[in-house]
């Protein structure tokens, strides 16, 4: 099945030549199926590759879904034309009265900072507690994760002494959980921070679940038990070249940064990138539609309601 796509949006062009089955609103309003309806609250300063990278994960699917693009109405979106922020964002405003089968929070490069110093963080809690009635799962990415740890189960970040930057091996630690459902018992995921989250911490949460993790770089994949929330540490749906881009960047800049790790073959930014996270990226994101949008939310996303008809966060 297709995915829905606001009209004129730029990832269009893009993943029409990968050969993946978009559909705008103007055809779909006249098929008679409900699509997942999916809000994306892109943090993220690259908004562009960004809503492309998520509408190719979320389009290898047969499940016909409706995105919706949110944005922080406190903060004001600085690599991004205003008329791409007019023509395809919403704020929280404007959709405090929709209802969702999914909702995926992005990272954002303002980890070092305190969350209480960011810019938006009011606006962003007014989301998470819009999320606990109004959507009836979320996935959260990298900051956006750890953001939500901290803020619905109280579990701080903590800075690295260097940055965790590359593709990393991740175990299974769940291997029946529906959200890991067909992953190879070891598999690759790229990271690019400069916190983490403690598995300790996690632990003592009794909400909380992890269900895959790097003895290099901790936990990738946590959820509660019911999938209402699920926390990505990493960049599953980062393409081939978002992390060469960003070492080149900043060695264009004159900044310090190491090569990233098992990303480059031979660690050789000269050499060819080593794509092995695809596959998993797909899964990942496919399973979360299924098993834990599809399968889970109303016909009648009006039925949302905190505490009724479907299990507390």
């Amino acid at each position: 099945m297709p995915l829905i796509i606001p009209n004129e949006l730029p990832a269009t062009e893009t993943l029409l030549n990968e050969n993946i089955f978009t559909m705008n609103h103007s055809r779909a309003a006249s098929q008679d199926i409900r699509p997942l309806k999916i809000v994306i609250v892109n943090l993220m300063p690259t908004k562009i590759a960004t809503e492309t990278q998520l509408a190719r994960v979320l389009a290898n699917s047969p499940l016909q879904v409706e995105l919706t693009l949110v944005t922080m109405g406190s903060h004001e979106s600085r690599n991004i034309s205003q008329d791409h922020m007019d023509s395809f964002y919403k704020t929280i405003d404007e959709i405090k009265n929709e209802y969702y089968d999914g909702m995926i929070l992005t990272g954002a490069p303002v980890e070092q900072m305190p969350f209480e110093e960011v810019d938006y963080w009011k606006e962003l809690c007014e989301i998470f507690e819009f999320a606990k009635t109004h959507v009836y799962s979320s996935m959260f990415i990298c900051w956006g994760a750890q953001a939500a740890l901290y803020y619905h189960h109280g579990i701080n970040k903590h800075l690295m002494d260097s940055k965790v930057f590359g593709v990393f091996e991740h175990k299974v630690l769940r291997p029946h959980n529906p959200l890991v459902r067909g992953f190879d018992e070891v598999f690759y995921a790229p990271h690019s921070r400069h916190t983490e989250v403690l598995r300790e911490d996690i632990d003592k949460c009794s909400a909380l679940r992890i269900l895959a993790d790097s003895p290099e770089v901790g936990p990738h994949i946590v959820s509660t038990e019911n999938g209402r929330q699920i926390f990505v540490l990493g960049h599953q749906e980062y393409d081939k070249g978002t992390l060469a881009g960003e070492y080149f960047r900043d060695v264009n800049k004159g900044l310090e940064i190491d090569v990233p790790k098992n990303y480059f073959r031979n660690d050789d930014p000269e050499d060819e990138i080593m794509f092995r996270w695809r596959g998993h990226a797909s899964l990942l994101f496919s399973n979360w539609l299924n098993y834990y949008v599809y399968q889970a939310t109303p016909y009648d996303l009006n039925e949302l309601k905190e505490n009724q008809g479907f299990p507390t966060i």
